[in-house]
């Protein structure tokens, strides 16, 4: 459902170019979660943005079930890392505004965001202003908010990296559920190679800049996804974690991705 063919992007900074991406090409199939990892600076969070629209590519297309991405698209709904909650808005407020900024009778934008919240594990909160809400809790929202409209593509850039170790391991197994239960395709960029193996079906390696598809990895364990928690005891897990670290730096003998 998402073809990526020969993507380029080249930036102009200081006299000189910098080339970000180069020749990306890349299928997400319907339904199936992909995590995209890599060095920082090798043009994750750049993909993200064309594949939404918001950059265009130096070279190369997008297409999202056969239509060439020219612009931003409602195919494609967007999670950044910073919530970027309205403050003054409450959590049913802050869900159901991009609903009514796209035309939505007020009615029917409430009753969408009514349904949402509850998906995410928020019912209760709707009167609650962002201020009330923990870190978890208003990713929540955020996620909330971009599932909204019902877009095609779910597009997530590191969207748990600010959360303590903990509310990030429940917010994994958060997402893992809402994914199962609604069918969304999933594009996810990360830094943690481990919370990549939990989620994924498939796990893209960028290499450093420019960016360049250097690996595609099958994640063949827990397809039931019952808990983020019991992947991680398995052996298949560490080996998974280790064959994608070593394609990222090679050699590296078990240290840490760079972040």
């Amino acid at each position: 459902m998402l073809k990526i063919r020969g993507l380029g992007m080249a930036f102009g900074r200081g006299g000189r170019t910098v080339q970000a991406l180069d020749g990306i090409d890349l299928d997400v199939d319907e339904g199936e979660f992909l995590c995209l990892v890599g060095p920082s600076g090798c043009g994750k969070t750049t993909l993200l943005r064309i594949v939404q629209g918001l950059v265009e590519p130096s070279a190369g297309r997008v297409e999202v079930f056969g239509h060439a991405v020219t612009g931003p698209t409602s195919d494609c709904g967007f999670v950044f890392q910073q919530d970027n909650l309205y403050p003054w808005r409450t959590v049913l407020g802050n869900v159901a505004f991009g609903l009514q900024l796209a035309g939505w009778e007020a009615g029917k934008a409430a009753t969408r965001a009514r349904e949402m919240i509850a998906l995410v594990g928020l019912e209760g909160y709707e009167e609650s202003l962002p201020v009330e809400l923990s870190g978890g809790m208003r990713q929540r929202v955020n996620l909330a908010r971009a599932l909204a409209p019902d877009p095609k593509v779910l597009l997530m850039d590191e969207p748990f990296a600010a959360l303590d170790a903990l509310t990030r391991e429940s917010m994994q197994r958060e997402l893992l559920r809402i994914w199962q239960g609604s069918g969304k395709t999933v594009l996810f960029v990360t830094h943690q190679i481990d919370e990549a193996v939990v989620l994924a079906d498939r796990v893209a390696v960028l290499s450093s800049r420019p960016g360049r598809l250097s690996g595609m990895f099958e994640i063949a364990i827990n397809k039931d996804r019952d808990t983020a928690g019991d992947v991680k005891r398995t052996p298949e897990f560490h080996a998974a974690i280790d064959a994608i670290r070593d394609r990222i730096e090679p050699g590296s003998n078990g240290n840490p991705l760079r972040d």
